[in-house]
């Protein structure tokens, strides 16, 4: 399944920091702007506690989580909308991901400079909010004259488009994300997806802190969080320096302690991926047996057949049954076949939608 997030931001703002601290993949990280031109790509594998868990009670030869994708793109600048800096090329890479993490500076260092000069994390969304909805208001535009004609000679899906794009115009000439506008129906959804509009995506804003800042923020996050009130958006606080001193640490246990003695459970890049991943509108179900206790992801509200398919193309097409077991049950009476014994796995057919941490066997016959 190739979706992916888009890390975007101002320049030095620490989104390569931020994706060294995700990825395997190494990007380029230096104290000037425009460091990143081309986009890094890293397959991230997302953190599942229930994974280890299961691995207690089957003893498998390996585990296998499920992974997403991250792909830090080229800081942005007033102007990009018009080509200004990698304007173009930055626009043209966010097109291609399926959902945004915004990066803001929310910390002061005299060391590190600011492209305007001082720090404004509300100021630089407005930036890169501003320039998004530039190109989305030409996207628009392009299309409005079209379709308008059409919808006047009487043209039913011409109408519902030319609605639709009517009301991403008045938005967007307001200041406003398109993700801001109700959709109605299905047919104006379908609308919406095919216009691949950039302030449309999903977004998450991770505000970059201090170290001091990293458990609680601080006035710059808070300053964000007021912002974005109105938006269907989520915002996480993270401290990029401190999460690539928590990568250097060779073991679970290292990074534990130095997480516990910063006031924190859990790292700033756990939160960021398992947020991605929901962002995304992903969700995992497992797979149990001695070979592999694995993880796989499926769009969140598809059935059972489509869930089959994500293994193998044959388990969607001979699609039979699925014996589900919920992770709670599998956990409390400890294997499959005491579960079964208990009357605690249940038979699902074609309209079963799957649910976050199913544990399933598929019956298929091709």
């Amino acid at each position: 399944m190739a979706l992916k997030c888009g890390i975007v931001g101002l320049p030095n703002v620490g989104k390569s920091t931020l994706f060294n601290c995700l990825s395997n993949a190494k990007a380029q990280s230096a104290n000037f702007p425009f460091c990143t031109i081309e986009p890094n790509v890293g397959v991230i594998t997302v953190p599942d506690e229930r994974l280890a868990k299961l691995a207690e009670l089957v003893h498998p030869e390996r585990i296998v989580p499920t992974t997403v994708e991250i792909v830090d793109i080229a800081g942005l600048v007033k102007g990009a909308s018009r080509g200004e800096g990698l304007g173009n090329k930055f626009l043209a890479n966010i097109r291609e991901t399926d959902a945004i993490i915004h990066v803001l500076r929310c910390f002061d260092d005299d060391n590190i400079t600011h492209v305007d000069g001082t720090v404004d994390p509300v100021r630089d969304k407005e930036v890169i909010d501003l320039e998004l909805q530039l190109r989305d208001l030409e996207t628009i535009e392009g299309r409005i004259t079209r379709v308008k004609k059409q919808a006047e000679a009487g043209d039913r899906d011409a109408k519902v488009q030319y609605e639709v794009l009517a009301r991403y115009k008045e938005a967007l000439q307001q200041g406003l994300n398109a993700r801001s506008v109700a959709l109605e129906n299905k047919d104006e959804e379908h609308v919406a997806h095919d216009l691949f509009l950039l302030t449309n995506k999903p977004v998450l804003y991770v505000c970059n802190v201090d170290d001091a800042s990293a458990a609680k923020g601080n006035a710059y996050v808070d300053a964000v969080r007021e912002a974005i009130k109105d938006e269907d958006a989520q915002l996480l606080v993270v401290a990029a320096q401190t999460e690539s001193e928590i990568a250097e640490l060779e073991t679970y246990e290292e990074r534990q302690m130095f997480l516990q003695e910063i006031g924190l459970q859990e790292s700033g890049v756990n939160r960021i991926i398992k947020a991605a991943y929901a962002l995304l509108n992903l969700e995992t179900f497992l797979t149990a047996g001695p070979k592999e206790v694995r993880a796989w992801t499926f769009r969140k509200g598809s059935k059972a057949p489509q869930c089959a398919g994500v293994i193998h193309t044959d388990f969607e097409r001979g699609f039979i049954r699925a014996e589900i077991i919920k992770y709670d049950d599998y956990v409390h009476y400890g294997s499959e076949a005491a579960v079964k014994e208990a009357g605690k796995m249940h038979i699902e057919g074609k309209d079963y939608v799957f649910q976050d941490g199913d544990i399933v066997v598929f019956r298929f016959n091709v």
